[in-house]
């Protein structure tokens, strides 16, 4: 059984929580954190953008720890998931691992490219495992495209579209400061960056064309060029002034023999949602069942790929750092392109 130390009880570290209830092979063993009601369990306070809202809950076989250290000493801990803001995510990784801990850190990995790299490094170096909750290749959809990338059944992959566009978050203080959350492309877009490097391998070269506030990318159009010419990759990322629309994200998929295309949108009224259709080659729309879209099964299957990862002794596909790492880059390289106003290579 892998034992989990939870550090930072907010709304993340508690839908890790319930993923963790429904796993086999891991479970809880400690958390971390300074708030003394969380500590006694309760979680009552916690809020989110889906799932369930906290509740009670019974720490009373876990190690409740107020400091960092004392988590990091805890023998009961084999792995730290890493639950804290942004600009905290290097750190707190690097000292888990050199304390001989595997660490899980929600995305996004780190804020900077080379903060990424000392992660990496320093799992190396402590022969540990590093993994970065990148939770959409999990969702159903994406995960249904994932397969039919990799099965061939649809002949070769052509490129396609990949939208995920936000309202203004006003209740984030930190969200547009680069040194503490870094804005809609390493918040939001990291998502689509990182599922773009899965599905397509690491492009060559980029061209962003973007709305700034200040110097962080507000809204942007990207192209990807990749070695092979047939790829055609774009994405939109950012935020919108309007609060009616909290949340949207879309995809369309291009293969030889069909297109695959599914869109959400949390809006004031009700969400809207056009499920995943295949537009095959003979001109059928299928819709396929992807079951009851309970999003908390997503991370049920990302805590699963942990436990086989780690089991199997071998650097997770889909939740590596290097990948995650990749993602980052992508993203600074899109700021960098918009703000010089001319393609980058990668």
């Amino acid at each position: 059984m892998i034992k989990v130390g939870i550090t930072g009880v907010g709304f993340m570290g508690w839908i890790h929580y319930l993923a963790y209830q429904k796993s086999t092979g891991i479970e809880i063993s400690a958390i971390c954190t300074r708030n003394q009601q969380k500590l006694a369990g309760d979680w009552t306070s916690i809020q989110g953008n889906f799932g369930p809202p906290g509740e009670q809950v019974d720490v009373g076989s876990w190690n409740c720890h107020s400091e960092w250290e004392s988590l990091l000493a805890d023998e009961n801990v084999d792995l730290v998931d890493i639950c804290l803001p942004p600009d905290l995510h290097a750190t707190k990784a690097i000292q888990a691992l050199q304390a001989g801990k595997h660490v899980l850190i929600e995305k996004p990995m780190a804020l900077s490219a080379q903060q990424c790299d000392e992660i990496v490094e320093a799992a190396a170096l402590a022969n540990r495992q590093v993994f970065v909750a990148h939770v959409l290749p999990f969702f159903p959809e994406y995960a249904f495209l994932r397969e039919a990338v990799s099965s061939g059944e649809y002949g070769k992959l052509l490129g396609g579209h990949f939208n995920r566009v936000i309202s203004d978050p006003t209740w984030l203080g930190d969200f547009w400061d680069a040194e503490k959350v870094g804005g809609p492309l390493i918040d939001l877009h990291v998502h689509d960056a990182h599922l773009i490097r899965v599905l397509f391998g690491m492009p060559k070269r980029l061209q962003c064309r973007a709305r700034l506030r200040g110097d962080v990318v507000e809204y942007g159009n990207t192209h990807f060029e990749f070695a092979d010419q047939d790829l055609v990759v774009t994405a939109s990322s950012g935020v919108i002034g309007q609060q009616g629309r909290s949340f949207m994200h879309s995809y369309e998929v291009h293969f030889e023999k069909a297109t695959i295309q599914f869109s959400f949108a949390a809006l004031a009224d009700e969400p809207e949602v056009s499920p995943l259709k295949i537009f095959d080659h003979s001109g059928q729309v299928l819709r396929p069942d992807l079951g009851d879209g309970d999003p908390v099964h997503s991370f049920e299957n990302e805590m699963a790929e942990v436990v086989q990862s780690l089991e199997a002794g071998r650097e997770s596909t889909l939740l590596g750092g290097a990948l995650a790492r990749d993602a980052i880059i992508l993203c600074h390289r899109q700021t960098q392109s918009a703000l010089a106003g001319m393609a980058m290579d990668v």
